[in-house]
């Protein structure tokens, strides 16, 4: 699950800790086991006294361009809500996250966490049981099935493990995952709609495990894909890995976007400005990680945990956000592909914690 920086202008329904700069609601829209990597949203974090962060589209927006392919795209659809079931139970014995039952979104945590090896193997277990989980779910992306299927098989895979479903009651999320389908561009709430032959959806797994917690997504596509989402889908995980590549000790957090930023121009694609967090013993912690060219100061420290997750479209980076106070949807239905994983710094590069055998 990603964070957001709070915007003056917002508008909409401020619940949600995954809505943006100029994210407008429905209502405006007319307006516009470990892989080691060696080492080898231009949007400014808003200004405000609170330090809650959004995470959404920008009307600014990044490059938009057509995102290249070879085949015809076909005509979809626009993704329409489904009915949403009653949240599931976790057991009493399972720990909670301190935010379960507080209702309003936490503030994004100043800290910066820093592991001991103790520590790092308590994220290993939790980030290795969120790429599990999340293999799990992609097996069964295929037409017919429900996102509220989904959500069932990832909330009792998670559970049966002792674990948390950390999106769960999260600023009042009420689904164990977020689904995010075609142009749903992050935390869509899983719901009766069955997937399409043609789709694309993001399926973002966060668990917590003994008091640590691992994130990772995926897209993945449903029955038979055109080769132009195809490709949004596959630059988009070549993104992550490009700045997943320039993470090790002593490196600036900036390039990072500008690694992710040089590779996504190259294919006319916009970045949504969805950031990655610090991630731990805390949800959502510093440092904030951008996924666009960024000047912010700060650098890198072995031993450090967070996400880098972008979000690629293949048109506007602006959005709606559904009255549900989470579901960010393309204002112009353009797709989205996103791809996560946790990582952690090392002296020499970076460790992917989420990585699935």
């Amino acid at each position: 699950m990603a964070a957001r920086v709070p915007a003056a202008d917002l508008n909409q329904h401020l619940s949600s800790p995954f809505t943006s700069l100029r994210c407008r609601s429905p209502s405006d829209a007319a307006l516009e086991a470990p892989l080691r990597v060696a080492s080898r949203t231009p949007l400014r974090r808003a200004r405000s006294t609170s330090t809650r962060i959004l995470i959404c589209r920008s009307a600014a927006g990044g490059v938009q361009g057509s995102g290249g392919g070879g085949s015809k795209r076909r005509r979809r659809e626009p993704l329409r809500r489904g009915a949403v079931s009653a949240r599931l139970p976790v057991p009493d014995h399972i720990p909670r996250p301190p935010y379960v039952g507080a209702g309003a979104v936490p503030d994004v945590c100043p800290d910066r966490q820093v592991h001991d090896g103790e520590s790092i193997m308590r994220m290993l277990d939790a980030c290795e049981l969120a790429a599990r989980v999340l293999h799990h779910a992609g097996a069964m992306v295929k037409p017919s099935v429900t996102t509220d299927e989904i959500d069932r098989a990832v909330h009792r895979m998670i559970v049966d493990a002792g674990a948390y479903p950390s999106p769960l009651g999260y600023g009042g999320f009420p689904k164990s995952v977020c689904t995010s389908v075609n142009e749903c561009t992050c935390h869509g709430i899983p719901d009766s709609r069955e997937l399409q032959d043609g789709d694309i959806i993001n399926i973002d797994v966060t668990v917590y495990l003994n008091g640590y917690h691992g994130d990772t997504s995926r897209t993945y596509l449903c029955g038979e894909v055109d080769d132009a989402t195809k490709q949004l889908v596959k630059v988009t995980e070549e993104c992550m890995m490009r700045g997943i590549s320039a993470c090790k000790h002593g490196a600036s957090f900036k390039e990072i976007g500008k690694r992710i930023s040089e590779h996504a121009e190259k294919y006319g694609y916009g970045i949504d400005p969805f950031v990655g967090h610090g991630v731990g013993r805390i949800f959502h912690c510093e440092p904030i990680i951008w996924h666009t060219y960024d000047y912010e100061p700060g650098f890198m420290v072995a031993g450090q945990t967070f996400t880098i997750e972008p979000t690629l479209s293949m048109g506007s980076t602006q959005c709606v956000v559904w009255d549900d106070g989470w579901t960010a949807v393309a204002v112009d239905g353009s797709l989205s592909a996103q791809f996560e994983h946790t990582v952690l710094v090392t002296s020499d590069g970076a460790e992917i914690l989420t990585g699935f055998p």
